[in-house]
């Protein structure tokens, strides 16, 4: 099983094979807009208007589930996204990434990587680890998707080419991406 085998629905409620993005490297990730992390649509944005071609894809799958911050429906979220960040890259209808009804694309991604951390140079790194051990002293030990913008770089094959928590500098995930598509 591969990410090709996943089926998802866009924000209009068609369903989209992931098969379409067959031969192509993938960077996955579960965005919200009123998150302290929300600025990262810029740097999406960034490489994606350096990068995006027929060779790479961002994927946005808004979720709601991390302190309720994608509030909107998927037609304000977009508005929000491309107005304020001049988003160009596909979003998806709003999902769970984790839980019961969680989708299966993610299900198998979170089945598939473990957490390995948060990245301990960002500022924010000991808030969210004070903020989960307290609810969970083992929740390091759960491969479960933590917070918003936390990223999958799917690789040409449709195989994880890594995790990248909302921590992690956008070099790694970049050279994540480059390695891919070398």
């Amino acid at each position: 099983m591969n990410a090709y085998d996943f089926t998802v629905k866009a924000r209009n409620g068609a369903m989209v094979p992931l098969s379409d993005y067959k031969g192509k490297v993938l960077l996955i990730v579960n965005t919200a807009t009123a998150c302290g992390f929300t600025p990262q649509y810029a740097e999406l944005q960034e490489y994606y208007a350096a990068h995006g071609n027929e060779d790479f894809e961002i994927l946005d799958f808004p979720c709601n589930q991390f302190g309720a911050q994608a509030p909107g429906d998927d037609t304000e979220i977009h508005t929000f996204c491309t107005a304020r960040y001049g988003t160009t890259f596909p979003r998806f209808k709003k999902i769970d990434v984790n839980g019961e009804d969680a989708i299966p694309l993610y299900k198998w991604l979170t089945e598939n990587t473990a957490f390995e951390g948060f990245d301990k140079e960002h500022p924010i790194a000991t808030i969210l680890e004070d903020m989960f051990s307290k609810a969970d002293p083992d929740y390091a030990k759960s491969p479960a998707i933590k917070w918003n913008f936390t990223k999958f770089v799917i690789d040409k094959n449709g195989d994880i080419a890594g995790r990248f928590e909302p921590t992690a500098a956008k070099e790694k995930w970049i050279a994540a991406i480059e390695k891919a598509l070398a």
